[in-house]
C-alpha cells in the first residue's frame, strides 16, 4: 500500500489540524489472524479463539482482540499518508483508547484518521495527536477509537 497524502514539514502539519488525513481500504480479520495474535501474546481468552463456545455467546461467534485491532494503526496509517521533511519520527504513545463495540471475527474494518493537534516540542520537533477511528462494515458504532502521539525531529 502506498500513501495518498504527503505532508511536508511543520507548516503543513499545523495547517491541517482538525482535518481528516484519510480513510483506509477495508481489510478482513480472519480467525487465523486472531489465533496467531493469541499465540504471540498469550491471550487465549475463549471469546477470541474458541469458535464453538463463542457461537453460543451473545456475540454469536468469536470477536477480534481489541489490541489486535489497535495494533493495525501503524500499517493502515502508512497506507493513507506520509509525513516528510523531518529526520525521523518516533511513536510517543497513546492517550485515550476505547473499544465501544465488538469486532466479530471475519468482519471487514477500516480506519479513519484525523490530525487533532500539533504542538512544538523541545529539540526543534513537533508532536502530532492523531485520532484513529476503526469502523466495522455494517456497524453503527466504532470498534476502536484511539489517540496516538508521534514526535518528529529534524
Amino acid at each position: 500500500m502506498t500513501a495518498g497524502l504527503v505532508l511536508t514539514g511543520r507548516d503543513e502539519l499545523f495547517a491541517r489540524v482538525g482535518t481528516e488525513l484519510g480513510t483506509s481500504d477495508w481489510i478482513s480479520i480472519t480467525q487465523q489472524d486472531v489465533n496467531t495474535f493469541a499465540d504471540l501474546t498469550g491471550d487465549h481468552q475463549w471469546i477470541h479463539v474458541d469458535v464453538e463456545r463463542a457461537t453460543a455467546s451473545r456475540f454469536g461467534g468469536t470477536i477480534v482482540h481489541g489490541y489486535l485491532t489497535l495494533s493495525m494503526v501503524s500499517q493502515l496509517q502508512l497506507s493513507m499518508f506520509d509525513i516528510q521533511g523531518f529526520g525521523y519520527g518516533l511513536n510517543y504513545g497513546l492517550d485515550r483508547v476505547r473499544f465501544p463495540s465488538p469486532l466479530p471475527t471475519g468482519s471487514r474494518v477500516r480506519l479513519t484518521v484525523e490530525l487533532t493537534e500539533v504542538t512544538d516540542v523541545p529539540g526543534d520537533g513537533v508532536q502530532i495527536l492523531l485520532t484513529n477511528t476503526f469502523h466495522r462494515e455494517g456497524g453503527d458504532k466504532p470498534v476502536c477509537v484511539a489517540q496516538s502521539l508521534i514526535r518528529y525531529y529534524p
